[in-house]
């Protein structure tokens, strides 16, 4: 009997601490200010630092505005992501900020609050509304089949960009 009281006891122990192992390495990780957008890019973590770091810098700020689980926010998550052009000019020409929560600033929602919609900024603070996507009734929004038309108006606010220096 003193036997299995010692097996038993040994058994819950080796149970136990198995779970807390596998608990371990279960942990989540914290976000990323990336949030699955490239984690190669830097990102400002706010409105308000992007602003500061866009007018040091002199780089336009891009502000991507999406939702986790929207699917259309997923959708060109995934395409913005795989595009190296896309990749390659947020990492080195602009100032990159994704929200998934609205900001006070309502330069940021010219033609209303949907998902997904990017904006850009340039250094003299000035939301530019000649920048959008191709639908009339969400100018900001973007589909993965739209990626060529988000590489063009980079492109184009890197161009405005010099040309206003």
């Amino acid at each position: 009997m003193p036997g299995t009281v010692f097996w038993t006891a040994f058994s819950l122990l080796l149970f136990a601490c198995s779970s807390v192992a596998l608990k371990e390495k279960t942990k989540i990780k914290p976000q990323r200010l990336s949030r699955g957008w490239g984690d190669r890019i830097t990102w400002v973590q706010t409105y308000e630092e992007g602003l500061t770091k866009m007018k040091a810098s002199k780089k336009p700020l891009m502000v991507i505005h999406h939702q986790d689980d929207c699917p259309f926010s997923q959708a060109l998550k995934k395409v913005f992501l795989a595009d190296k052009s896309v990749q390659k000019m947020a990492k080195e020409d602009f100032i990159m900020l994704n929200l998934v929560h609205e900001t006070a600033d309502p330069n940021l929602a010219p033609d209303g609050h949907y998902v997904p919609r990017i904006l850009f900024v340039d250094p003299s603070m000035s939301v530019r509304a000649d920048l959008t996507g191709r639908y009339s009734n969400r100018y900001f929004t973007y589909e993965p089949a739209d990626i060529s038309v988000l590489v063009k108006n980079m492109r184009k606010a890197k161009i405005l960009l010099r040309d206003e220096l």
